[in-house]
């Protein structure tokens, strides 16, 4: 038994030790398949990635142009410098001015404007003369601002609404050229304070006035009350008069 016994110890081993080797084999490549999926996962999730980076700087590029035409488009071409809008000029604003005085101003036009001097030749830097002041301190005149028809100017003449205001294009001034402001409720609906007080008088046991101002339930009051018998009738012309009584909207008087 004992020879038998050290013959075949050995053999045991080799096999052992060759399943071994094929099981270590069978492990690296299975490594190596994991290890490609995951190189390959890697470079999918990053390669979408770099694709904006390097096509996002021709975007905005692209789309800022379209603006830029637009305004162009709205300056005249080969006019004089001074008299271009100031949507169609850039100048080098400073406020070092004396407030309401008149100042100088370097100015240019903008990329693709041109325009020409006194002399008729194209210029592309020139002094522009403005009054030193911002543009919410402009003459009304010089602005259009947003009119508000929900405040009430009869029940309060002086009350004030949020408006938006821009300047005219020819007007030049410092900051902003959109800027907002409160102003007073002086809109009107297009009624006259003279017909109103004749209707009052004439035809003022009818309802006439009334109805002329858009109240309809006080005209049907007074139409079905023959003015209140005269009373109501004098009272509404006192109101009129004196502009308590006004249109049903809340507007002014023209």
């Amino acid at each position: 038994m004992a020879p038998v016994y050290q013959i075949w110890r050995p053999d045991r081993g080799r096999c052992l030790k060759s399943y071994g080797i094929i099981v270590v084999l069978f492990m690296d490549l299975i490594l190596q398949c994991v290890n490609g999926s995951l190189s390959t996962t890697n470079v999918e999730t990053h390669y979408p990635r770099d694709g904006p980076i390097i096509t996002s700087p021709v975007v905005p590029a692209a789309a800022s142009v379209f603006p830029a035409d637009e305004d162009i488009a709205k300056c005249p071409s080969r006019g004089l410098c001074h008299r271009l809008p100031a949507d169609c000029i850039q100048c080098d604003y400073h406020h070092n001015c004396t407030y309401g005085k008149p100042a100088l101003f370097t100015c240019r036009p903008k990329n693709g404007v041109h325009c020409i001097g006194e002399s008729g030749q194209q210029q592309t830097n020139f002094s522009l003369n403005i009054t030193c002041q911002f543009c919410w301190q402009l003459d009304p005149s010089q602005y259009r601002c947003t009119n508000s028809t929900n405040c009430m100017t009869v029940s309060c003449p002086r009350k004030r609404y949020n408006a938006t205001c821009d300047v005219l294009d020819h007007v030049h001034c410092l900051g902003k050229r959109r800027f907002p402001k409160r102003l007073f409720c002086n809109w009107t609906g297009g009624y006259k304070w003279s017909t109103a007080l004749a209707l009052s008088i004439t035809l003022g046991g009818f309802g006439a006035d009334r109805f002329y101002l858009g109240q309809w339930r006080e005209g049907l009051g007074k139409l079905f009350s023959f003015g209140g018998l005269g009373i109501w009738t004098l009272i509404d012309v006192l109101l009129i008069g004196v502009g308590y009584v006004g249109p049903a909207d809340g507007s002014l008087y023209i």
